[in-house]
């Protein structure tokens, strides 16, 4: 299945090469690595990222004001109690007990709604737990339509857990907005959707099917935005009516934290979502919450150079004969190209490819490389590589991630911040490795 699809992949680029399309990159098999210039590569890397206005200045400043503290602190302190003083019985200082409320998780919170365009932010233990919350605003009976190619925990999570619950869930390919509409039913309450989606990057129209879910009443659009980060991509602008982030992967950044978060314009999804956070008690530590603030201080920094170093493996990899094709927003080659012109303002580093051959191949490259590190997750400053079909997505029946096109010769990159050439000469070897008998 893998080489059929591989063979396919291979006409196609072929096709492009003859219809006079370019890539900035050319190698051969086993061939030395190719690059332009370093300005060069740098200024065609960068030509779509269009940031939003005063984004890193929100991101330092928002929610950290040091008259908010009588230390007049510069940097929001740890604030590790778990209760609070009331000065009489039902009379708080805005803060009564940790689970429900606590000034270093406040100071985040009003951070991440300012980069998201929004309201109000809420955090959560975890990705999963504000997805979990989410859901529980939902009730026995009602609909999801969510996109089938998702997040495995999110496909698991909804396939195995949710649907105990008697919540009905209608997994179809929202990259054409019209399956939405005829997956609707009068008890649909929630879309859920990714874009990019996990791991094969496809795109879904945020604007398009958050049109056809507010045809009717009570039914709200969550974007997954992950992936993207506020940085590239504010789905709340598009019509969504919240956006949800795992924030261990881009958000956090350093690859030592596990959390999620949610934020929303909405009134009334936000005081549901909040009594929830309080009510299920899936909320972060306080430490956790300075950790990701601080992060936070440097998204704009880094996703520059995740996208520099995305886009230029992505181009690397498209010209190099032992891949058969490489699924990255960023190229003219990639079939939603044009909406991620209009919905994004820039790429992340994740990067996903068919590599020639099926698993031997995959695996032969994985355990090969040596700056990359073979590891589930993504975000980090630092590479990661893996196998969504025996890691991330393997909770998936094989015939669900094959119809996905998760096949067993798919791999997924997460492009760090390194120096490009080493990351572009780990590629390069490890590839070699994949092939040497061959």
């Amino acid at each position: 299945m893998a080489k059929r699809a591989c063979n396919f992949f291979a006409k196609r680029r072929r096709m492009c090469f003859q219809k006079g399309f370019q890539v900035s990159h050319l190698k051969t098999r086993g061939g030395s690595v190719g690059h332009s210039s370093n300005v060069k590569r740098q200024h065609d890397s960068m030509d779509g990222l269009k940031p939003f206005p005063h984004f890193a200045t929100q991101a330092l400043h928002v929610g950290q004001e040091p008259e908010q503290w009588n230390s007049m602190a510069v940097v929001p302190p740890i604030s590790m109690a778990t209760t609070f003083k009331q000065s009489a019985p039902g009379k708080h200082a805005g803060f009564e007990y940790g689970r429900s409320g606590n000034p270093t998780r406040n100071s985040l919170e009003k951070c991440i709604a300012a980069l998201e365009n929004a309201k109000h932010g809420l955090c959560f233990s975890s990705g999963l737990g504000c997805t979990v919350a989410i859901t529980h605003m939902l009730s026995t009976g009602d609909h999801i339509v969510s996109m089938n190619d998702l997040y495995g925990g999110t496909n698991r999570y909804f396939r195995k857990v949710a649907s105990r619950m008697n919540i009905k869930i209608s997994f179809v390919d929202a990259t054409d907005p019209a399956k939405v509409a005829e997956a609707m039913t009068p008890m649909t309450k929630m879309i859920w959707i990714e874009t990019p989606t996990n791991p094969t990057m496809q795109l879904v129209d945020i604007k398009a099917v958050s049109d056809i879910a507010h045809r009717q009443s009570n039914c709200f659009v969550v974007v997954d935005n992950t992936f993207m980060s506020p940085y590239f991509q504010r789905p709340l602008d598009f019509g969504a009516d919240m956006v949800m982030h795992s924030l261990t992967k881009y958000m956090n950044g350093h690859t030592d934290v596990i959390m999620g978060a949610a934020a929303t314009n909405d009134d009334n999804l936000e005081q549901q979502l909040r009594f929830l956070q309080n009510a299920l008690g899936p909320v972060p530590s306080p430490f956790d919450c300075f950790l990701v603030n601080r992060g936070l201080k440097t998204l704009a920094v880094r996703m520059k150079e995740h996208m520099k170093n995305g886009l230029e493996v992505a181009r690397w990899l498209e010209a190099d004969s032992r891949v058969c094709k490489v699924l990255h927003p960023g190229l003219p080659s990639h079939p939603h190209h044009e909406l991620a012109k209009r919905q994004m303002r820039g790429y992340s580093g994740m990067v996903t490819f068919y590599i020639d051959g099926g698993e031997t191949e995959a695996s032969k490259f994985l355990k090969s490389l040596k700056l990359f590190t073979l590891a589930e997750s993504l975000g980090g400053f630092e590479s990661l590589a893996e196998h969504p079909g025996i890691m991330t997505h393997a909770s998936i029946v094989k015939e669900e991630r094959e119809s996905l096109g998760i096949h067993d010769n798919l791999i997924r990159l997460s492009v760090g911040i390194e120096d490009i050439e080493d990351i572009i000469e780990d590629l390069d070897q490890a590839l070699k490795a994949a092939f040497k008998d061959s």
